[in-house]
């Protein structure tokens, strides 16, 4: 039903910035609530970022609050993550999620469309 690809991950240094994307097809984009959530080895799937259909609200996890921006442009069907300051404990892989009747953003069940995740390595 509906397709999710991530790009932009790789390799960047502490205090570095990458951007993420995530291109949607297979329903209409301005349908969806779409949201950023990270799993580093041996851990959970944790909430980053998530945003509104019409890109008016956002929520972030506290760890990336005031680093990480989430946006998206519904004419491109593609939502981002730009992430600034980057610290070694944001190495993860990313994931991109979506879902038409999200009610608790940061909740990983809420969302039933996944991709396949891109890697964000941070050195120091």
């Amino acid at each position: 039903q509906v397709q999710l690809v991530e790009s932009g991950g790789g390799l960047v240094q502490a205090g570095g910035s990458l951007r993420l994307s995530c291109a949607a097809s297979g329903r209409t984009f301005g349908s969806l609530v779409m949201g950023w959530f990270r799993q580093a080895p041996g851990k959970e799937r944790e909430f980053v970022a998530a945003i509104s259909r019409s890109g008016s609200n956002t929520y972030y996890a506290e760890s990336v609050k005031g680093r990480f921006t989430i946006s998206r442009d519904n004419a491109k069907n593609t939502v981002y993550l730009q992430m600034n300051s980057l610290k070694p404990e944001d190495t993860a892989v990313y994931y991109c999620a979506a879902d038409v009747g999200v009610v608790i953003y940061s909740r990983r069940n809420e969302y039933d469309y996944w991709g396949q995740g891109t890697q964000v390595t941070v050195s120091s």
